[in-house]
Parts: C-alpha cells; structure tokens; sequence
C-alpha cells in the first residue's frame, strides 16, 4: 500500500466507470483509502438509497469509511454518521430547528472560497472539501483555483481540508497539494478509472 493511501478519499460518480459500478467501487476498497464519498447526484433519494446500502456492505468488507452525500434522511435510516454536504445544504440543516446535524459524528461541507471555509466552520463542518484545485474534465471550461487558493482556504480554515478536481494518484502532485497544509486529497476520475 502507497504512504499516500490513507491521505485519499475516493469519490464516486458511476458516469466514468469503465466496469460494472458496484464492481468498481470494490476495487477502490481494496486500494484502502482514507475513505470513499458515495456522491451521485443525477439520483433521487429512493435510488441513493438502494444504491448506498450496496456500497455499505462493500466498505464495510473492506472497512473502509463511507461517506453520504447530501441525503440526510439515507444516512440516518443506513445508520451512517458521516455526511457530505454542498454549503447551501449545510447552512439549510444548520438553520432546521429539528437539529439534523445532531445525528452525525463527522460533517464534511464542499467549499469555493475562503469566506465559504470560514462560514462552513462556523456551521459545525468537521472538514472541507475545497476546489477545484488543478483542470479536471469534469470541470470543462472553468479554470482552477490552483494552489495559491488552497493555501489560503487551509490557512483560514479551523479544521482539516482536503483538495478536489484534477488530482491524480502521482506523488509529486500530491506532495504539492499536502505542502498547501491540506489533511489529503479527493479524487474521483483516478478512482473511478483505478
């Protein structure tokens, strides 16, 4: 196993697999990563769900984390305390005086600036998400924040960061997003395609 592993978090999007998903996504788990995001927004909830509990019974063969994303109610009936979230979302769950939050030990929230890291911190984010940090294909056309940007969003921010968009499994490339003081890196399209 690479140093680097438990420095990623896989991030899942079934459009880029070239082999069977569920198949895909246990191969993912044999490379141990840090964790793995189910992060499948073209579904509704009742597919995520189904989907989910596929890809639980993976991870927890391999004992990898699975993260949620978005859908709180999914998370909470699977029995899963961690849940990624688009800022908006949280800032929504943070405001529900029903307290949705209260039931997860580990809340990512996906940031685009320093201000959206600062207030994500605010709202009780235990980590970030921050991007897009070099040209990724599933970002065609919008130019990358870059380095600069992640030093900054780590620097202001109160809790761990993790890179996204256009970061491949190359040590070198890592070493200069984890110089930024990011906790490791996202990466989807590498994971996907592993």
């Amino acid at each position: 196993m690479s140093t680097y592993n438990r420095s990623v978090v896989a991030v899942t999007n079934r459009s880029l697999c070239t082999r069977p998903f569920l198949e895909q996504v246990e191969r993912v788990c044999a490379f141990q990563p840090a964790a793995l995001i189910l992060r499948e927004k073209d579904l509704d909830e009742s597919a995520y769900e189904a989907l989910a509990a596929d890809v639980l019974a993976i991870c927890n063969r391999h004992r990898v984390p699975c993260v949620l994303h978005s859908f709180l109610d999914v998370a909470k009936r699977l029995g899963v305390k961690q849940i990624q979230l688009p800022l908006w979302k949280l800032e929504e769950a943070a405001a529900d005086a029903n307290r949705p939050l209260d039931s997860f030990s580990r809340i990512g929230a996906s940031v685009h600036s320093v201000e959206d890291a600062r207030r994500a911190g605010q709202l009780g984010a235990s980590y970030l998400i921050a991007g897009h940090i070099f040209a990724t294909g599933c970002k065609p056309g919008i130019p990358p924040r870059g380095l600069a940007f992640l030093r900054e969003v780590c620097h202001a921010a109160s809790v761990p960061v993790y890179a996204i968009g256009g970061i491949s499994l190359d040590s070198e490339q890592m070493q200069s997003v984890l110089s930024c003081g990011a906790a490791g890196v996202c990466i989807m399209s590498g994971m996907m395609r592993l």
